[in-house]
């Protein structure tokens, strides 16, 4: 494990707790935390900046708005889902394909299979504030799914 540490470090990448400490918490006034505790503004922010994100297919608002699934996701093959104001990654799904046995079913990045009616009650959760870091209604992002360098195979799927 600690090999990998070392070949994740001479990649550039960072480990949480020094990523929060010299860069978040070092350079980030207090006041402007609330922009990055919103997904859907912190990607606003970021393309007004001209940097690179990736792509919004939807924003489901509100409980009304969850059975437009379907239609967000009708081209799309994989995408990630995510609470707007989640945090440390929960409520996220990575839907990396579609069942080839099972009409509308998904195939999640750990390989699991889930119905459409699974992921419309996960989307359900969210926006009722299941996975918002106060607890208060929230919204779900549906996005590009990005996809991996290869140096992280050996510690994630």
């Amino acid at each position: 494990m600690l090999e990998m540490a070392r070949k994740l470090r001479g990649a550039g990448v960072l480990g949480l707790n020094e990523r929060n400490s010299d860069f978040i918490m070092r350079l980030n006034p207090r006041r402007l935390y609330p922009r990055v505790d919103d997904k859907v503004l912190t990607k606003e922010l970021a393309m007004e900046a001209g940097m690179a994100v990736p792509e919004l297919y939807g924003v489901i608002q509100n409980q009304g708005e969850v059975r437009r699934f379907s239609e967000i996701v009708a081209d799309r093959k994989s995408f990630v889902i995510k609470p707007a104001r989640g945090s440390g990654g929960d409520g996220i799904l990575v839907v990396t394909g579609r069942s080839e046995r099972k009409q509308d079913a998904f195939r999640l990045a750990s390989g699991v299979i889930v119905s459409e009616e699974e992921i419309l009650y996960h989307l359900s959760n969210i926006v009722g504030g299941q996975y918002s870091l106060s607890g208060n209604p929230d919204k779900a992002l549906i996005e590009y799914c990005v996809q991996f360098d290869p140096v992280f195979a050996d510690v994630s799927y």
